[in-house]
């Protein structure tokens, strides 16, 4: 995988006034479009489409500063038709406008190009187990948020403390299948994992395909695949986001597995009565890679 991302960084750097076809670069690559935005958003901190987009602008920006073309031709050559486009992205990069750096000759963000290294660690062993599962059902109460990758989500907060104690009691009393107990579900991502975009959150359990849901919940059909289920205990939700991280950085560079498209989902296995702590598993829906 760490080969593979540093292609695509090669790549970028080859097409970078193109259209960027990630679907065909990670064909070649023998993986897929979904693992390798997530695996890039996962270690590079960034989605791949706002390293483009960065790394465009830094190369840009020479040619604005030189003063040699004029800004719509600078703007076809680094893929833009018009130079509103190209100038709204000038700005969201470097904070300025075109015609403000060609004149002062700032502000200017550099964007490096990156490398990928693995770095040996392992010294934890992670807790995991990979379930073969038949089709399931996901039912509860589905919210859309914003996605936040450090800490707790205060939307998805709102949303689970809104529920009467009664309905958590409830909705624990369906669960008829794994993962089991009362579960944090995330669908609909963004493959590029960007903060601040929005996923359906559902607060709920799992059933099989014959479980009929109430009316009054929503529910997510789940088709049969397999499953890496990743356990932590400790912290919540700091130990829960190490171990969501650590993923990508230790055990996918590791294991012959790669992420498929499907719902994320976190099962309270044990918590502290406060909810400082928690033990956690975390099922990730996944392929052979």
């Amino acid at each position: 995988m760490i080969a593979a991302l540093n292609r695509i960084v090669e790549l970028v750097e080859e097409h970078l006034g193109d259209e960027i076809d990630v679907k065909a670069w990670a064909g070649k690559l023998a993986t897929t479009e979904y693992h390798l935005r997530r695996m890039f958003s996962s270690l590079a901190g960034m989605s791949l489409s706002e390293y483009v987009r960065r790394r465009r602008m830094t190369v840009a920006a020479a040619d604005v500063v030189s003063g040699h073309d004029d800004l719509l031709s600078i703007a076809v050559r680094h893929g833009y038709g018009s130079t509103e486009a190209f100038g709204r992205a000038f700005r969201s990069v470097h904070g300025a406008s075109p015609g403000d750096v060609r004149r002062d000759g700032g502000p200017l963000r550099t964007q490096p190009q990156l490398r990928f290294r693995l770095s040996v660690e392992g010294s934890t062993p992670m807790d995991t187990r990979i379930v073969n599962h038949p089709a399931f059902r996901l039912i509860g109460h589905a919210a859309r948020v914003p996605l936040i990758h450090e800490g707790v989500n205060p939307h998805i907060q709102r949303h689970v403390t809104a529920l009467p104690p009664a309905e958590h009691l409830r909705l624990k009393a369906m669960s008829n299948t794994e993962p089991a107990g009362l579960l944090a579900v995330s669908d609909d991502l963004d493959p590029d994992r960007t903060e601040g975009s929005e996923l359906t959150y559902l607060h709920g359990v799992a059933v099989t395909v014959d479980t009929p849901a109430p009316d009054d919940l929503d529910a997510i059909e789940v088709p049969a695949g397999s499953w890496a289920a990743f356990r932590s205990s400790g912290p919540y939700p700091g130990a829960l986001q190490e171990t969501w991280a650590a993923t990508a950085t230790e055990w996918f560079p590791s294991n012959r597995w790669r992420l498929r498209p499907g719902p994320e989902i976190v099962a309270v296995l044990d918590r502290a009565d406060d909810f400082s702590t928690a033990t956690t598993e975390l099922w990730l829906p996944v392929e052979p890679g």
